[in-house]
This record gives structure tokens, sequence and C-alpha cells, in this order.
């Protein structure tokens, strides 16, 4: 490329032709301007003063050097650039005047010569410039990938500086949903009304669009993404203008648009009061900590301003995470809070009860559970461990601690359960309701939401692998509908709801509205830019595979069991009214189901499942691999978990 040898020249030899380049601009603006003015080629004033043409540069570079105008990159040129061209051409003219008056000025060397020799001056040094970025852009031009910017306004023109100056983009032109900006020209690019994007698409090969409308309500942009469906575009945002502008979100840290961009909701504002309810100024313990909705907790939590934060977690490498993530959130922003992460399982009595009265822990939001559906049919008795058993052991510490409120993450599974996951999880909540029922200082509530964008039991992740891999995407059958919220959100709500209610309520979150999987595939596809493969379009990127349902699995999950619900202080979380058990009629079947965990009975545990939790119809039969094995049967053939 012939602009090559020009950039890796070094810098002090690119700045000796930029001023060799200026001397000879300066000089035909002084015969220029003389010229003009007498309208004679060779004016008599210049025959006289000949060394007028030598001695302008000789004044003008050092000018043109004190105001560093030699230290801009030509194809980064802005408003610094214009601001030094226009004080360093008025200097040089004013040098030039001084001497002009010093030495006796002819009428061909007049003011307004001198007027006309810094207009030609501007133009002709500031000229230079652009031909010389116009240079560049133009050698790199055909190398460069079409794209569109969807969106003309400031974002969008700080986004278009921005793909000019890297090398990389050529924009082709903007669309826009505002008629009056149709056809008019933003920085020499066109806008186009959305329908021209086809268009565009085949008329330049685009791949990829970018979207400049940080503004932009959440509708607004699942319109945006319908409108793109039939197009192979990969789909870039701009986070927001005010970083843009403030120079925080370069070119190279657009990212693509995200599912969560599209799945969760215009952010409802918060109420400080429920917030800081059961946080502010207290010892608050979060089990599972380094979990999905664990350490998401302790993000919004420590942010809250509690006197200490209690990290418990069984994953070393998790706890590792979430502590040197609060540590440096600590240290930046400048908390003062007490910060202890724990190592240890949740089901384990005595140490829960020393570290409540160690701590003298006052809020507990217990998110440690066993959340894969799957698994938890593979590992029966496990599950039912952990996620009932160890409940009903942290439950009876925080009692005998005094421990104000103590919060239970929930699950849509829990209703109407056809899964070990939801029936160990239902019972949970049970327990707790029993427990307030039969008299505590501790006021126990639940919070019961369904999926979590991005989740560790998320198909989300999944799918993006599945992605990158090339394929297939496995879904598990076309029916299939789950509810999806974002993490922050259920989070945010999950800490509002714990505020309320007097014990044993059971809160529920609005999910919003209902997702296919099988919708949610595709738009994953779609959204990287690809298309699916097809019987009517074979040659699609990524095929989409329906492998059955799951063991435990069903079409539809459930927030209520009853009918009875009633809303609460805030728009988006519900309290539902729901049956529970009497402590002295649940005691003895947990004592019972403990042993038949311990033992790994699993006919016992499911049979014990379904005494207590009502509405509990496991499909299909046990698959506990501890249960198989103890039976004598073999677990090679069973490939539960390949699906």
């Amino acid at each position: 490329m012939q602009q090559q040898w020009f950039i890796r020249l070094p810098r002090p030899a690119k700045q000796l032709l930029a001023m060799m380049l200026d001397s000879g601009i300066l000089a035909v603006a002084v015969w220029t301007a003389c010229a003009l003015r007498t309208g004679e080629f060779w004016p008599d004033a210049l025959a006289v003063r000949w060394w007028l043409i030598l001695a302008v540069p000789a004044l003008g570079i050092p000018v043109f050097r004190f105001v560093h105008l030699y230290r801009t990159v030509v194809r980064h040129l802005g408003n610094r650039f214009a601001f030094s061209l226009f004080l360093g051409v008025s200097l040089s003219t004013a040098l030039m005047c001084l001497m002009l008056f010093m030495s006796g000025a002819s009428p061909a060397l007049s003011y307004s010569t001198l007027g006309i020799y810094w207009a030609l001056a501007v133009v002709g040094v500031g000229g230079s410039r652009i031909m010389v970025r116009t240079w560049f852009r133009s050698a790199s031009h055909g190398s460069r990938r079409p794209i569109i910017i969807y969106g003309a306004g400031d974002a969008g023109a700080q986004l278009q500086n921005a793909i000019a100056n890297s090398g990389r983009y050529r924009l082709v032109g903007f669309v826009d949903d505002n008629p009056s900006c149709w056809k008019t020209v933003v920085n020499g690019a066109t806008v186009h009304e959305p329908s021209s994007i086809g268009r565009l698409v085949r008329k330049h090969g685009c791949e990829e669009i970018f979207l400049a409308i940080p503004s932009s309500s959440l509708v607004e942009r699942r319109e945006i993404i319908g409108r793109l469906r039939d197009f192979p575009l990969m789909v870039r945002t701009v986070p927001s203008l005010t970083e843009l502008v403030e120079g925080r979100v370069t070119l190279e840290e657009m990212r693509p648009i995200a599912i969560e961009d599209l799945l969760g909701r215009d952010q409802v504002q918060p109420k400080r009061e429920l917030l800081d309810r059961c946080i502010r100024g207290k010892v608050v313990m979060v089990t599972g900590a380094g979990g999905s909705i664990g350490s998401e907790l302790c993000r919004q939590i420590l942010r809250l301003d509690p006197k200490r934060l209690v990290l418990f977690e069984r994953s070393e490498f998790a706890l590792y995470q979430i502590h040197q993530e609060m540590l440096q959130a600590i240290e930046a922003e400048g908390l003062d809070v007490g910060l202890s992460p724990l190592l240890g399982s949740v089901d384990d009595r005595e140490l829960v009860r020393g570290v409540m009265d160690t701590f003298s822990i006052e809020t507990i939001y217990h998110a440690a559970a066993y959340k894969h559906v799957p698994l938890v049919e593979y590992n029966t008795a496990a599950g039912v461990r952990n996620n009932a058993l160890a409940t009903w052991v942290l439950a009876e510490a925080a009692m005998a601690a005094g421990v104000s409120s103590f919060i239970l993450i929930s699950t849509d599974k829990a209703v109407r359960p056809t899964n070990v996951m939801g029936a160990s999880k239902r019972l949970a909540e049970l327990v707790l309701q029993a427990l307030q029922l039969r008299g505590s200082s501790t006021r126990f509530c639940m919070v019961r939401f369904g999926n979590v964008l991005d989740s560790s039991g998320s198909v989300v992740p999944v799918f993006k692998r599945q992605i990158t891999e090339g394929g297939p995407i496995s879904v598990t059958h076309p029916d299939v509908i789950r509810y999806f919220m974002t993490i922050p959100e259920a989070a945010a709500l999950v800490l509002q709801a714990g505020s309320m209610g007097s014990g044993g309520d059971v809160f529920l979150l609005d999910m919003g509205d209902a997702v296919k999987i099988a919708d949610l595939a595709r738009l994953m596809i779609r959204l990287a830019g690809l298309t699916e493969r097809t019987k009517d379009r074979p040659n699609g990127d990524i095929e989409i595979v329906f492998t059955g349902l799951r063991p435990g699995e069903k079409l539809y999950e459930e927030l209520l069991i009853g009918d009875d619900i009633l809303e609460t202080e805030h728009p988006m979380i519900m309290r539902g009214n729901e049956e529970s058990i009497p402590w002295d009629e649940l005691e003895p079947w947990l004592t019972e189901l403990e042993s038949a965990c311990t033992s790994s009975n699993v006919p016992v545990v499911i049979d014990l499942l379904q005494r207590a939790v009502s509405g509990f119809t496991p499909l299909g039969d046990s698959s506990d691999v501890l249960w198989r094995i103890r039976g004598g049967s073999s677990v090679a053939d069973h490939s539960i978990l390949s699906d």
C-alpha cells in the first residue's frame, strides 16, 4: 500500500515534511494575496520586497511549533488542531504586519492584503491536513468492514467519529425512526428510513449494525431487533451517550447486544426504605455467597451500608472470587463495611450456630441451594439434604441466636413440583412456615421467582457456548416456556421483599411475560449475526435440535400454588397466601427424612416428599446414582445428564 512508507516514518521525519509543506503554502499565500490585491501576476511590491516570500515562512513555522500545530496526528484531527491553526496563522500574520510596518508597506502590501493572506494560509494549511487524512482513509477504505449505525442523534454522531478514526469500519449510512431525519446528511453520511436496511445490506455487504440509541426503552429495542430479524447482521450497542462523549467507552468496547438487553425490563426505581430496613447498620450474612444470586445480593448489600457482611460459601474458589471483588469495591468506593469470608456448609449445626453467635448475625439471606434439576434428580438424597434439611438446620440456629430476619431464596419450581429440586425447595418453605407458626422471634419469609438470565442454572450461557462452537443448540421441547429476569433485578426485588411481612410470608416476584425457549434460541442466533439451519434453509449457520424433556422437567412453571394473591407496597412484589403444615406434624417427617437421606434410601425420601409437599408428582422413576449402586443396578447406561 502506497501510504505505508509514510506511516512507518519516525515522528520527527513526519514533522519535518509538514514544516516543508507549510513553508511552501505560506510562500504561495503571500504571492497569491498580493496578486489578488493588485490584479498582477508578479506585483511590483514583491519585486521590491521579494524577501517576504522567504521571511513569512521563516516567521510562520516557529510560530506553528510554538502553538503545537505539529503535535497533531493528521489521522485524528479535532478541535485542538483547529484552535492551533487559527492561533498560529493569526500570530504569524500579526508578526508579518509588524515587519511590514517597520519596513514601510506599499499599497500592494496593505492591511487588506494581510487579510487575504490570513484566509489563504488557513485554507492552505488546514486543507493540506484534510487532504492527507482523506488520503489515509481512502487507502484502507476497501479493507474496512461496512457497517450501519441505527440512530442519527448525538450518540450516532459520536460513534461516527470513532469509526472514522478506527481504520476498521466504514460507515455506509445511518438509519433512524424519526421521519424528519430521513434523507438528511450527518457528517457526510445519509440518514435512511428503517425500510432501507435490506437495500443497504445487499448493496454494501454489511455484516454488522451498531445501535446508537442509549436512551431507548426495552420495548423500542425489541421492535428494532424485530425489524432486523431477516438480515444476518451482528448487532452491537452503545452503552450510554454519557460514557461515549466522556471517552469512557471506545469503539473497541462496544459490545454485542445481549439477550439480557431484550428479555429484561425497564428498571423500576427501588424503594429505599425497603432496601435499608434489614441491612443498614446491621450484620448481614449471605449463604451461597459465591453463587449467581448470592454474589449479586452481596454486591447490592455492600452498597447499602451494613455494619458487616458475612460471606458464607462451601466452594473455596467461589468464596475467593466474591471476597476479592468485595475487597476491591470497599477500597475503590471508600466503604466502611466489615467483611468476613467463611468456608462451610449450612447443614453443619455447630458451625452455623457458632457463626451466628460470634458475629451476632441480624439478617440472613439464604441463597445456598442445589438448583440444577437433572443433577438433583440424579442425586436425590444429596439434593434434599442440601436444600431442605440444611434450611431446617440454619433456621433453628437463627432462632437460637436471635436473628431478626431470615429470607429464603426459593423458586417457581416449588409450585406443584414434578422434580426433586422443586419439591425440596417447597419443603424448605414449609419448614420456615411451620417454625414461624410454632412461635419465633425470628421473622421468616420466602421469595419465590423463576429463571434469572445468565445464572449458572440458566439456558442462556449454554446457548452462548453452543453458538460459539458452531451448534447445534439443544432445546428440550418446542413448546417449553419459562419466565426470565435479570440477576440484578431479581436481587434488588429480593432485598425489598425481605423487608416486608410479619413472618411466614411467601412473596412472589412479577416475572413479566413468558418466553418460549425455542424462540429464545432463535433470537440468540439472530443477535450473533447468524441464521438458523432448517429444512427450508439448509445453508443456515446454526441448527436447533429438540432432545425431549429431561427427568422432572415441566413445559411451564408457576409461581402460585393457590389462587389467593395479595398486592404489596411494591408493584412488582406480590404476597401468596398458601397452606402450611403444623410443626408437630412436620417434625417427625423431617426426622425420618434425615435418616433416609443419610442412608440414601431414595424410595423413602420420595415417599416422604410426597406426603409433605402437596402436589408433588414425580415424573418417572428416581435415578439417584447412590441408590442404584447400592441396589445393584449399573449406572453406566444411564445418560440423564447427557441431555
